[in-house]
């Protein structure tokens, strides 16, 4: 055995909150003195005690840090960073209920900050990935212009625009080139009015012409690449595990699963059900939407079982 080897470095399970208001601000902490990386700033937690799951750790954690009580944590991502003193497993939930007056118990200073735009400089590095997945929408929309015909879907994608909807997939797979090129550009330029961000299904050519903002690999294409596309935004389709983790080792934004539960395009086909869902996306580090028979007000539930948010082909143009 060689004794100079260096000693294995332990990894530490840590339960992280991300407490999110109404508006979609989100709470950071910083680092109080005599801690590693005082004054960075970063999402309240802290490490797990012996036979604490990441739930009752994060539970205990916010009461004892900030004096919070949780009344609902969903399970979202699972990533790991090393630090020079220690490798971390951040097993990270977002809380979107709770009562109580946040404050620092432990002298921390606290702030609520955009995830867009985070003003908490230094953020821990651990926490800037974490801050990037934030940032994007509950809600994905996928363009569906083929079968509404593209000048009543262009009045349709406005209406949901100004109803909130921020990140499209542009995805016309009968469209002929010429006209799917206008209708890109077109719906970019729309999209982009209204502070949305758009992805271009499997065409990284038609990403550039028409300005948006990345591109989504169908399954097939994620699984031939070794390399994350050259674009902005990048997401794939999913549909088991071995995909959506080669999706997260591409270092890919997100990950869309499917089909989740039964859809009038594909009557009879098996689904993998919420359970399933929840069941393949456990301890990824990238978020994850659900698609397959789904409606925004299935957000709850599909947060409830490790979903970032849903993904909608026809029930967000109706």
């Amino acid at each position: 055995m060689d004794s100079t080897a260096p000693e294995p470095v332990p990894v530490v399970d840590v339960a992280v909150g991300v407490i999110i208001r109404p508006d979609g601000h989100v709470l950071v902490a910083e680092r109080p003195a005599g801690k590693p990386s005082a004054g960075f700033w970063e999402f309240p937690g802290g490490k797990l005690e012996p036979g604490e799951s990441p739930a009752e750790a994060l539970t205990r954690e916010l009461r004892e840090e900030l004096g919070v009580e949780v009344n609902a944590a969903w399970p979202w991502i699972t990533r790991r960073h090393v630090y020079a003193y220690a490798t971390v497993q951040l097993h990270i939930h977002r809380v979107l209920r709770w009562h109580g007056e946040p404050h620092g118990r432990e002298g921390q200073r606290l702030r609520w900050v955009d995830p867009r735009s985070p003003a908490a400089d230094p953020l821990l590095p651990a926490n800037h990935g974490i801050m990037q997945a934030l940032a994007l929408p509950r809600v994905y929309a996928i363009t569906h212009a083929t079968e509404y015909g593209i000048p009543v879907f262009m009045e349709r994608l406005q209406t949901a625009l100004a109803s909130g909807v921020r990140l499209i997939q542009i995805r016309e797979r009968g469209m002929r080139a010429e006209t799917l090129a206008r209708f890109a550009c077109e719906a970019t330029a729309l999209a982009h009015a209204s502070g949305a961000r758009v992805l271009i299904n499997s065409d990284e050519e038609l990403c550039c012409e028409a300005g948006a903002d990345g591109v989504h690999l169908p399954a097939a294409q994620l699984m031939q690449r070794h390399a994350r596309p050259r674009t902005g935004l990048c997401a794939a389709s999913c549909h088991n595990r071995e995909e959506l983790l080669h999706a997260a080792a591409l270092g890919l934004d997100f990950a869309v699963l499917s089909p989740v539960l039964p859809t009038r395009s594909h009557p009879g086909e098996p689904t993998l059900g919420w359970e399933g869902f929840a069941g393949l996306c456990r301890e990824l580090p990238i978020p994850v939407f659900a698609l397959g028979g789904m409606e925004v007000a299935m957000l709850d539930t599909a947060m409830a079982h490790n979903a970032h948010g849903v993904a909608l082909l026809r029930g967000i143009w109706q």
